[in-house]
């Protein structure tokens, strides 16, 4: 006797001549062998994948739908975009480092990264970690990519990529028990997206089974620069997985090259993929504490405007360590999955040669550069003409107002170089020329003492906080758009070739009450010019 088909299911059966055809309610509808979309009479849907069977052979939909409603845990993506990448110094600066700026293509790496995953039923919404100075231009770049993320998560204070995914984690077992998180930093690049996809959905399986997967890459050099995978035996049951046999910390060059004969190793991309809930179990094993200061600065976590702030008491008493040292390096659960998808994880001027398009000379030209008689090269300017004559296999960037020389050899050397600006009080290594808040950016044109000229950009509808400054005077001529100004008890507006004057100790504003940018030059005098001579009165963006 047929099996009485279960409340609320549409009646229906299936045949397959010449691909897959169907009958709802009477009304036969032929489709192709797409995945296609079937509902219950509730309205709930489910993804059928395309199945040909012998002609005249029929099923139910119920019988269907018995098969597909076990669902796949949903992935959640993890993004962290902290970190300074300071061996791209001067192009990568403490406040707005390497994961904020367009190196391979018209895109940052940050808006990269977060489209990889724009399915939604493939992925939920991306969590994104950084540190206070950047939430504004993260919240920025991925709504200029029309992304909105689950949550903008902020650390107090940078503790390495353990404690961020114990506290995305955290966030994703509150309503996702079974959810899987893929934690992967901001500033890779992958020019192969398909075979991350793939290689996400082989690890995914395994990771549902309680796996904690890590990803290797093929390597096509002997790269001493990146950790190494050694690869295990294959896990039954589960294509494309393998044990991992052991972590391997950057090698010596004669052992990169054994490894790369071997054809035994891939390269550690830090990219992991396993279940939010496995993840905190092995974590409560290994580093019970940070956990339990990870569970309390996210009890304690404060929404601030789009943000989530963590505790920052809680937060600080982590003592900071990588995924891989906490639990990958430690776990019985271990597994990695291999790879090739052109990647990169952008961590010198040489990768970004290597990643350039050359000339015939092997040369990577960027921005405003001309080379003579140079070979294997990479020559990059953010401004000024940038010239080199006469050399070979030389890294030469220019910006507005730092300029590196080195050669390719030593790239890895620049974070060295970095340190020592900072000990000598250099700016140059924490801010750029032009610096981003969230109401537009600013630019430094020219100073001395007693006074300072700035370039300053308002977005449309934006407005800087109502503020007063201690030791400095200011001038504001507009160059171009509308201006409304708030300068103590008035209120009123100016235009183009038009200026005000601002009073030490004057309550003012600059509001861009137009749908253009408002251009403005700004110059300050007085004893004291610093950015920290603000006293903000008001401020749309919750900033004290």
């Amino acid at each position: 006797m047929p099996r009485k088909p279960r409340e609320g299911l549409k009646k229906a059966t299936f045949g397959c001549p010449g691909g897959l055809a169907f009958t709802r309610n009477g009304h036969r509808t032929r489709c192709d062998t797409d995945a296609t979309l079937y509902e219950l009479a509730s309205g709930r849907r489910f993804r059928w994948v395309a199945m040909r069977r012998p002609t005249g052979h029929s099923f139910s939909v119920e019988s269907h739908i018995a098969m597909n409603t076990h669902r796949a845990p949903r992935i959640h993506p993890v993004i962290l975009a902290g970190g300074t990448g300071s061996r791209l110094w001067p192009l990568s600066r403490v406040l707005y480092p390497k994961q904020f700026l367009p190196l391979d293509g018209e895109r940052t790496m940050l808006q990269e990264t977060a489209l990889r995953f724009r399915d939604a039923e493939a992925f939920a919404p991306p969590i994104a970690l950084c540190n206070d100075d950047h939430r504004f231009i993260v919240a920025e770049q991925l709504r200029a990519v029309d992304l909105k993320p689950d949550a903008i998560i902020l650390e107090p204070a940078a503790r390495s990529t353990a404690p961020a995914a114990a506290v995305a984690a955290l966030r994703v077992v509150e309503h996702d028990p079974q959810g899987l998180i893929l934690v992967l930093p901001a500033d890779h690049v992958i020019r192969k997206p398909q075979a991350f996809t793939a290689a996400v959905a082989r690890a995914a399986k395994a990771a549902a089974a309680g796996k904690l997967v890590t990803f290797g890459i093929k390597p096509s050099a002997p790269e001493t620069g990146y950790g190494y995978i050694k690869q295990g035996e294959a896990i039954a049951g589960h294509k494309g997985v393998f044990e991992v046999a052991k972590f391997v910390e950057k090698p010596t060059l004669p052992t990169a090259k054994r490894f790369l004969a071997s054809g035994e190793y891939t390269w550690n991309s830090g990219i992991f993929l396993f279940g939010a809930k496995t993840f905190l179990d092995e974590l409560e094993r290994f580093e019970p504490d940070m956990l339990g200061a990870c569970r309390e600065a996210t009890a304690a976590a404060k929404h601030d405007l789009d943000f989530l702030r963590l505790d920052a008491d809680a937060f600080g008493r982590i003592k900071g360590n990588s995924i891989d040292y906490a639990v990958m390096e430690r776990t019985d659960r271990g597994a990695m999955v291999p790879v090739e998808m052109a990647w990169s994880d952008v961590g010198s001027w040489t990768a970004l040669w290597e990643l350039g398009k050359h000339d015939r000379e092997g040369n990577v030209h960027v921005g405003n550069v001309h080379t003579q008689d140079v070979s294997n090269s990479y020559v990059r300017s953010e401004g000024p003409l940038l010239t080199v004559v006469g050399l070979s296999d030389v890294v030469a960037v220019a910006t507005g107002d730092a300029i590196l020389v080195t050669s390719r050899d030593l790239c890895q050397e620049v974070k060295t170089l970095v340190v020592e600006l900072d000990k000598k009080g250099r700016p140059e290594t924490k801010t750029h020329p032009t610096v981003y808040r969230p109401w537009g950016s600013y630019q430094s044109i020219d100073g001395a003492d007693g006074f300072q000229v700035k370039r300053i950009i308002v977005k449309p509808g934006q407005k800087l906080s109502l503020q007063k400054h201690a030791h400095r005077a200011e001038h504001w001529v507009v160059v171009k758009g509308t201006a409304r100004i708030t300068r103590d008890n008035q209120v009123f507006e100016l235009f183009a070739n038009q200026s005000t004057y601002i009073p030490l100790g004057a309550v003012h504003r600059l509001e861009n009450p137009g749908n253009r940018p408002l251009h403005l030059i700004e110059v300050q005098s007085g004893d004291y010019l610093g950015e920290d001579d603000i006293v903000r009165l008001e401020d749309t963006y919750g900033r004290n």
